[in-house]
């Protein structure tokens, strides 16, 4: 039985407030003078406005409005050459700003965590209520706010950590445990962003799709956020907080952790469900990761140019039968890279597309496009961190020079025809790949590719247990009955 992707998602929420609380902003604020510091100061005279952020080019081809290559024609940066007439809607989803996220936040905040100034709440109520996938019981969750005097004595007596916005304090995250770190208020605050920016995308999604959440069987988170207590640090589930707040009453679910390789996991682990007939409709989630938000932002002030980093990045994907017009998940294609394989990025590259391709009886050049960590070169380049897709696909095209399927001289033709510019918030499983799986579906459903191979690695070192890599890879085709 065939499986197929039915329908994707994506969503950009912009989040410049909350570049202080990224793991690296907040390391560095808090050692060179705190909240209000000189180097707080430069962070904000370089964060983005909502229209620029929509209108960067990148994050248009994340919506959809543009297609990767397309990036190829826009001259760099990026930044500085905005897309015209940009629109903050877009074919998989939208690009939200940020005082309608607050009232995300508080329709997932189940444990009065955020506290929101009456006057605040005032001014975004009828924001928040105008955007077509809040619901009244969603709305009703703003309640009335909390007198900002009893909001800023809980900022100076409890740790709770200010929230702001247009530079004023406007509420507050408290803490939830005195005695427990992963309750604290930074991680409850990095756990919420989550499931809000994922609840997001995964109505999108049902919208996208034209299903009804009561119709999903199970769902699996690939979000880089851990939920736990100090008991069971990574032991909850962001699966059924998001399907919860989407109203999935039917459906349950459990996290997948992969590092950057956890979306490519969990469509796979998706559609062996499907196919086995444990389920019918799998979802697979992804929400934002505020720990990954302005992470490069020194290189960005070094240089003089936006922090790019402001943007939480979510996707969200359907797994079902075949439908006669979806592109097909080949299982038979799936890559992995094994416990004994080398982990230089040659080893990783074989075990992950050579030896999947060859067990199907294919060559490198048969494959129309590869996706990789989708990483924008924009983000990374400036703090030293080099062009990830750019790397991934030189080794590729070396592997295919290798294998004699293409000249030397053809290494540069190989990248621009089967690859494309990195164009994902850099939030480690955001990038990993999937990006582009809803304009390869697109692509495929118009004829113009026949199939796309998704391929994405991981740091298992970043644990401190081990010092493997890991990766995954599967080949997506055209729905035969399409190509017919």
């Amino acid at each position: 039985m065939a499986v197929v992707v039915k329908e994707c998602a994506y969503a950009l929420v912009h989040v410049p407030n909350f570049v202080r609380y990224g793991s690296k902003p907040i390391r560095d604020i808090s050692v060179s003078g705190g909240h209000g510091g000189d180097l707080e100061k430069k962070i904000y005279a370089h964060v983005r406005s909502f229209e620029e952020a929509v209108a960067y080019p990148p994050n248009q081809v994340f919506v959809g409005n543009l297609h990767p290559d397309a990036l190829h024609d826009i001259p760099q940066p990026w930044y500085e050459h905005q897309v015209k007439d940009a629109r903050k809607d877009g074919p998989f989803g939208e690009i939200l700003a940020e005082d309608q996220f607050y009232g995300w936040m508080k329709a997932a905040d189940d444990f009065d965590l955020v506290w929101l100034a009456p006057e605040f709440i005032g001014r975004i109520r009828d924001r928040v209520a105008s955007h077509p996938l809040i619901s009244e019981a969603d709305l009703s969750k703003l309640g009335s706010g909390v007198a900002i005097g009893k909001i800023i004595d809980k900022i100076n007596d409890d740790a709770a950590l200010p929230l702001f916005f247009d530079g004023e304090v406007v509420g507050c995250l408290r803490r939830d445990h005195d005695a427990d770190d992963t309750l604290k208020a930074h991680v409850l605050m990095e756990n919420l962003l989550t499931k809000a920016s994922g609840a997001l995308v995964m109505r999108h999604l049902f919208k996208r799709a034209g299903i009804e959440p009561g119709d999903v069987d199970f769902i699996l988170s690939c979000s880089e956020d851990a939920v736990g207590d100090r008991y069971n640090r990574g032991g909850g589930s962001l699966s059924k907080a998001i399907g919860e707040m989407c109203r999935c009453v039917n459906a349950s679910g459990h996290d997948i952790k992969a590092f950057c390789a956890a979306p490519i996991h969990a469509i796979v682990d998706a559609a062996a469900q499907v196919e086995a007939g444990v389920y019918d409709r799998v979802v697979v989630i992804g929400g934002g990761c505020l720990a990954k938000i302005g992470m490069k932002y020194s290189g960005h002030l070094k240089n003089n140019m936006p922090v790019l980093e402001d943007m939480l990045g979510c996707i969200a994907f359907l797994i079902t039968k075949d439908d006669g017009a979806s592109p097909v998940i080949r299982l038979d294609s799936v890559g992995k890279h094994n416990i004994g394989a080398g982990s230089n990025q040659q080893d990783i590259m074989t075990s992950l597309i050579v030896k999947p391709l060859d067990r199907l009886g294919l060559r490198m050049i048969d494959i129309d496009k590869y996706a990789t960590e989708m990483h924008n070169p924009e983000i990374t380049l400036p703090a030293g961190s080099g062009n990830t897709p750019l790397t991934n696909y030189k080794i590729m095209a070396a592997l295919a020079s290798i294998r004699k399927e293409i000249d030397r001289s053809a290494v540069d033709d190989f990248v621009r025809q089967r690859g494309m510019p990195g164009f994902s918030p850099t939030q480690g499983h955001i990038p990993a790949a999937v990006p582009f799986l809803g304009h390869a579906a697109l692509d495929m459903k118009a004829g113009r590719i026949k199939n796309t191979m998704f391929v994405a690695k991981g740091s298992l070192f970043l644990g401190r247990m081990s010092q493997l890599s890991d990766g995954l890879s599967f080949l997506l085709e055209a729905n035969p009955n399409i190509r017919k």
